[in-house]
């Protein structure tokens, strides 16, 4: 069985050393199942956007309907 595969959620970079270079930032759920956790570079870490672009859209989408 190969290894997974992890990628920087900041750079689309490849983690090759996870041990060394990438640190965990989130773990987001899944529908049916256990999630997954979400990977940085170490130096990438705190520019992550944990909550994420859709969230946002989707609250302001949910806010003008309810006139705020």
């Amino acid at each position: 069985m190969s290894a997974p595969v992890r990628v920087c959620r900041w750079c689309d970079g490849v983690i090759t050393h996870p041990e060394t270079e990438g640190v965990i930032v989130a773990h987001e759920l899944g529908n049916s199942g256990p999630g997954w956790d979400v990977w940085a570079h170490r130096e990438h870490a705190e520019q992550v956007d944990v909550i994420g672009d859709d969230v946002l859209r989707i609250m302001l989408r949910i806010w003008e309907h309810q006139g705020r």
